[in-house]
């Protein structure tokens, strides 16, 4: 997600590429912004691109950071941006945004921003696609799955299987981070089959509150619930979070079926021309901080 602050430029303040411990620091400023990162996102994160992730250092320490992550294709996608508390208010953030959007001319840009800041972001060159929803709650014990559809270890599909129903659904290929995030720890990845077709597929991940499910891909609504439940039950107790794409009717119809409520929304908007996504069959996209 992101969030933005303004101002001036100080002395002793500079922007460079995050290591990837600076990339953990910043999960753990996510966390503490009640973002509810997953465990162990850094890890796949990092893999998507080490160099974008940047960090602002007032006199030598990280106190502000943002994710420019270029994918193939010129697509970037925008998130992580951060200023501690402390130093709010000083430009630090500013400097940080304009670095980062120059880290990623030339490509159209995505983010996920908390919806009262739209104004802001729409200064900078952005326009609003859609809404996200992220819900949360406990799902409904049982459920069953319907008999033509076959719920199998993700893992076991063949990676370019995955990777095509990947591609179709966000804006560039992305290889790398796919196969790390299927393997994060603790995750599970579950795939929808059905005589033979691949149907949908999920991911779900600890997070430091319950877990979360994305992406959640799905030929229809039963598909979805099928695959929604069976990641519930993989992730045993706890509440479980989904971020909704609100044009998806379905999904979000889903969602309140099953006994989620909505917790927060982000605006989900575009520098340069959007991308053509079908969400009818995004049911969860995959993060806020990587889209």
């Amino acid at each position: 997600m992101a969030q933005h602050a303004a101002g001036r430029e100080t002395e002793g303040y500079r922007v460079r590429t995050m290591s990837r411990a600076e990339l953990d620091l910043a999960v753990e400023w996510a966390r503490e912004e009640g973002w509810n990162p997953g465990l162990h996102d850094a890890g796949a994160f990092h893999a998507a691109d080490p160099a974008g992730f940047l960090a602002g250092l007032l006199d030598g320490r990280p106190v502000a950071s943002l994710s420019v992550v270029r994918y193939p294709g010129k697509f970037g996608f925008l998130g992580f941006y951060i200023v501690r508390p402390e130093v709010r208010g000083r430009g630090h953030g500013w400097h940080l945004w304009q670095a980062g959007l120059r880290h990623l001319e030339g490509c159209t840009v995505g983010l996920d921003g908390v919806v009262a800041q739209q104004a802001n972001y729409r200064k900078s060159g952005f326009v609003l696609a859609h809404r996200n929803i992220r819900f949360g709650g406990r799902l409904p014990d049982g459920g069953g799955e319907a008999a033509s559809i076959s719920v199998v270890d993700a893992r076991t599909i063949p990676f370019d299987r995955l990777m095509a129903l990947d591609a179709g659904l966000f804006p560039a290929p992305r290889p790398g981070f796919l196969a790390n995030w299927i393997a994060l720890p603790g995750a599970t990845a579950l795939a929808a089959v059905e005589d033979g077709t691949l149907r949908g597929f999920g991911v779900v991940r600890p997070c430091h509150q319950g877990c979360k499910v994305g992406p959640l891909y799905a030929d229809g609504g039963a598909v979805a619930r099928d695959l929604l439940l069976a990641l519930g039950r993989a992730a045993g107790e706890g509440p479980l979070f989904l971020d909704v794409p609100e044009p998806n009717g379905a999904a979000v119809r889903l969602a309140g079926e099953l006994g989620l409520s909505p917790q927060f929304e982000t605006a989900r908007m575009y520098r340069g021309p959007a991308p053509e996504l079908d969400l009818a069959r995004l049911f969860g996209i995959t993060s806020f901080e990587l889209g």
